[in-house]
């Protein structure tokens, strides 16, 4: 299985990339995985909160072919502890998903078209953070998950 995170714009704070980064290199031990950026959109100053959300959303359902399972991080989605995300994560593996894509919106959420196309939605924390700082989180549960599953000494119980 491979596992893509989508995101809306770059990150801008260079301690955050680095982390990222980090994170990147150490999950893909474990998986192929892929970060993608989709630009942010232009002259948003001049468009409607929906209006934003339907061109992320488009841009969003671009980057997915037909066979991708995608999941959405969403404020609205089901919460998991880590041990049950490596849990959710292993069962996603055992049914022969080829790509698992999840995606992080734009500071509005997403369309209406991207909800329709989402096989699940997963909540990171009922707090509210930074677009840029969710990166980090999900990259680094992403890994704290294939460590539990390896039973590797990363997580402490």
């Amino acid at each position: 299985m491979n596992i893509k995170l989508i995101t809306i714009g770059k990150t801008d704070q260079s301690a955050l990339q680095t982390l990222i980064e980090d994170y990147n290199k150490r999950l893909n031990f474990y998986i192929k995985f892929e970060l993608e950026v989709i630009p942010d959109i232009k002259n948003v100053k001049n468009l409607s909160e929906s209006s934003q959300k339907q061109k992320e959303g488009a841009l969003i359902l671009s980057k997915l072919t037909a066979t991708d399972h995608l999941i959405l991080l969403d404020e609205n989605g089901k919460s998991f502890t880590s041990i049950d995300f490596s849990i959710e994560l292993q069962k996603k593996m055992n049914s022969g998903i080829k790509t698992l894509v999840y995606v992080i919106g734009g500071p509005y959420g997403f369309s209406e078209e991207v909800y329709q196309q989402a096989k699940g939605k997963i909540s990171l924390s009922s707090m509210t953070f930074s677009h840029q700082m969710i990166r980090l989180f999900f990259i680094e549960q992403l890994y704290r998950g294939f460590t539990i599953l390896r039973n590797e000494p990363y997580h402490h119980q």
